[in-house]
């Protein structure tokens, strides 16, 4: 009797083209919803702060600063999170037995 074989996660490279669009959607796209929208809020936060804070002749780049950083570092974590999911479900296909959710010692 063959036991039924867990689907594998999206491909961290789809995960990454949504991370890029709209900021938080990586996020949820690997089951996190919640961090994404901590993830929007301090880009929220941060861009309104800096936004406040920089001198007027700054670009629009340097008056969104803080909403850009967070930003970046969404894209990056919803990236590497797609990508240890991946790799965490292909090495428990890989081993005897297949889909084990136990995780090695």
């Amino acid at each position: 009797m063959s036991t039924p074989q867990t689907p594998p996660p999206r491909n961290p490279y789809v995960v990454l083209a949504f991370a890029l669009l709209l900021p938080g959607t990586g996020q949820v796209l690997n089951g996190t919803p919640k961090r994404g929208l901590v993830f929007l809020f301090f880009m929220i936060v941060l861009g309104w702060a800096s936004f406040h804070v920089m001198p007027p002749r700054a670009s629009f780049f340097g008056h969104y600063i803080g909403g850009v950083f967070v930003y970046g570092l969404s894209v990056i974590d919803a990236y590497k999170a797609a990508r240890v999911r991946l790799e965490k479900w292909k090495y428990a296909e890989a081993r005897p037995g297949g889909h084990s959710n136990s995780t090695p010692s």
